[in-house]
């Protein structure tokens, strides 16, 4: 018997098989009950315009100086486009990021002028690339393909502890700690109040760590941003008490994370799948 390729699969085909892979089990479409579960559902039927600028890093951005002023600082976006040879007449900073604003997992780090050769050969493919096909996940279709540099945060060399709320049915529900990015990737789960969960989703246990700074306008940055959404994680950093805004995502792990089965059903039970209307797209 034949096997169509993937790339002949449907949509909703090619991200049953991804959750298979993953999971070991096909995904209860009509049923979900679990926060993976429901995930699945809503990256195989959830066409809402919504979710639709929720994986564009620009309008991310936007969305947070609306939303949250005076709560979280933005950082600055120094230039955006298709064609990194513009950034040849950008004035730029000491430190700065450069990353698509279509994707994730991508980002080159410059200092002071652009090379734009090198920025050329490394970034080639970035601005036509279909991240969206990785994990099926429909808002990063719905992204501008481009590209952006913005302000460097933090100290150059080191990656801030990030800061992901989890807001479910319009409550922050848990806090995770992410440490050691680039090179020791740890995470440590806290409840709103800084009370340390079990659960590490998959990663090593990071080490315990004072509540941050700016808990509370944090959770309150989240619970704004999130207003308006069943389920949302909110990402920020904490640098030298000042609160700066990462991104939204819509898709947590793309739905494939390794929960741990409490914790999944625990945040399953606490979100409402929004009524099933069939569109296309």
């Amino acid at each position: 018997m034949l096997v169509p390729r993937s790339g002949v699969l449907p949509s909703p085909v090619r991200r049953t098989l991804l959750y298979r892979q993953a999971t070991g089990h096909l995904p209860p479409l009509l049923r979900p009950r679990t926060l993976t579960e429901k995930l699945n559902w809503r990256i195989t039927f959830d066409r809402r315009g919504l979710l639709a600028p929720t994986c564009d890093k620009l309008a991310m951005k936007e969305h947070a100086r609306t939303l949250a002023p005076g709560l979280v600082r933005v950082p600055e976006t120094l230039w955006s486009g298709t064609d990194v040879g513009e950034l040849a007449d950008v004035d730029l900073p000491g430190h700065w990021v450069l990353k698509p604003n279509h994707s994730c997992i991508r980002r080159l780090f410059g200092r002071g002028t652009a090379d734009v050769d090198d920025l050329r050969r490394r970034t080639a493919g970035w601005v036509g690339e279909r991240y969206w096909r990785k994990s099926e996940e429909w808002a990063y279709r719905r992204a501008r393909p481009c590209l952006l540099v913005e302000e460097f945060i933090g100290v150059p060399g080191a990656v801030p502890a990030d800061l992901k709320v989890l807001v479910v049915g319009g409550e922050p529900r848990l806090v995770e700690l992410h440490t050691g990015r680039d090179d020791d990737h740890r995470a440590r789960l806290y409840s709103p109040e800084w009370a340390p969960l079990p659960w590490t989703i998959g990663y090593r246990p990071g080490p315990d760590a004072d509540p941050p700074e700016r808990l509370e306008d944090l959770l309150k940055a989240a619970t704004a941003l999130a207003d308006g959404f069943d389920m949302l994680r909110v990402d920020c950093y904490e640098v030298d008490g000042e609160l700066w805004f990462g991104e939204l995502t819509p898709y947590p792990g793309a739905g494939l994370s390794p929960l741990e089965p409490d914790l999944d059903a625990w945040l399953g039970a606490a979100w409402t799948l929004p009524p099933f209307r069939r569109t296309r797209g």
